[in-house]
């Protein structure tokens, strides 16, 4: 007798675009990759490169050494500073220890440094919009004199925020951050500071931006989304609050399919997939395979921006 023929029940998947990768994130592991060919292993790393445990597993077990502080490592092996940035003391540290150092911070993230520092040479008092104790915070605060930087996480301290002169303030954004959220904050501050200083141009990096938008394109049909992506990544956290606020009945962040629950597709008839900034294409695409080991995919991909950006790896690794 022929074995019975099991009946998959049907599931669409909507595949946000952009996801994963940014140019940022994908410049970052190069310069890791290519520092780890041209001086050989090991490579010594500050701060987690990206804040994804894959990306970050792989650096390792090709050589790289994973450090919190400069002291950690020693003065005769290269290291990298993280796309988050670093506050300026670190670069500092290291030429005095005589230290060969790549710095792999996101051009968008220093262009946020160069704002700061620009509103502090014109004697402006700074606001910087983010989340206390992120990386990229630290670093964007540690570009100048400590006092120097007020960090406003909400509207509500936006509200009680008080420079010492209220016509002199500016503000500068971490490039991470909901869209949504930080308008409401700089509405907050513009209502109350009038001729605060903004950015010339939007601080909230063109990459969180887009995977958002793509993420608002599709929540509103989706019964669950899935964010693949690690739980230390602002950007990853902030597509699970987009995707509930626009209208997924639920959301959820995993690392990688091995963290899916198939109770959370009970009742599921669509499920949107995107994933972080930071997150491997590769474990999304390892999600939709064991989705379909259980369902009959119907998979339609969402795509209201491309992206075509690049960025440069430092002369010294380039070629």
């Amino acid at each position: 007798m022929n074995a019975p023929v099991t009946i998959k029940p049907p599931l669409k998947v909507l595949l946000a675009s952009p996801r994963g990768f940014c140019a940022g994130v994908d410049r970052a592991i190069q310069i890791v990759e290519r520092a780890i060919e041209k001086y050989g292993s090991p490579v010594y790393v500050r701060h987690e490169i990206v804040h994804n445990k894959h990306v970050v597993d792989r650096l390792k077990a090709m050589g790289a050494i994973f450090v919190e502080e400069l002291s950690e490592a020693p003065t005769d092996r290269p290291i990298v500073f993280s796309a988050h940035g670093v506050p300026k003391s670190v670069p500092e540290e290291a030429k005095g220890r005589k230290m060969l150092y790549l710095d792999a911070t996101c051009p968008l993230v220093s262009k946020v440094h160069v704002e700061a520092q620009r509103h502090y040479e014109a004697g402006r008092e700074i606001v910087l919009i983010g989340h206390e104790g992120h990386p990229e915070v630290v670093g964007t605060m540690g570009q100048l004199p400590e006092g120097t930087v007020a960090l406003i996480e909400t509207v509500e301290q936006a509200a009680v925020y008080t420079p010492k002169n209220p016509n002199n303030v500016a503000f500068v954004t971490q490039t991470t951050l909901s869209v949504d959220d930080t308008a409401e904050i700089v509405a907050a501050l513009q209502a109350r500071f009038p001729a605060i200083a903004a950015p010339h141009k939007e601080d909230i990096c063109y990459a969180t931006t887009n995977r958002q938008e793509a993420v608002k394109a599709l929540a509103d049909a989706c019964d669950l989304l899935l964010v693949v992506g690690s739980r230390n990544s602002s950007n990853s956290l902030r597509l699970v609050e987009v995707g509930r606020r626009k209208g997924a009945r639920d959301a959820k962040l995993l690392d990688d399919a091995s963290g899916l629950d198939w109770a959370w597709l009970d009742g599921v008839e669509t499920v949107g997939v995107t994933a972080g900034a930071s997150a491997p294409e590769l474990l999304v695409q390892q999600l939709i395979l064991t989705l379909a080991t259980r369902y009959d995919l119907n998979v339609e991909e969402i795509a209201p921006t491309r992206e075509t950006v690049v960025f440069k790896l430092p002369k010294v690794l380039a070629g």
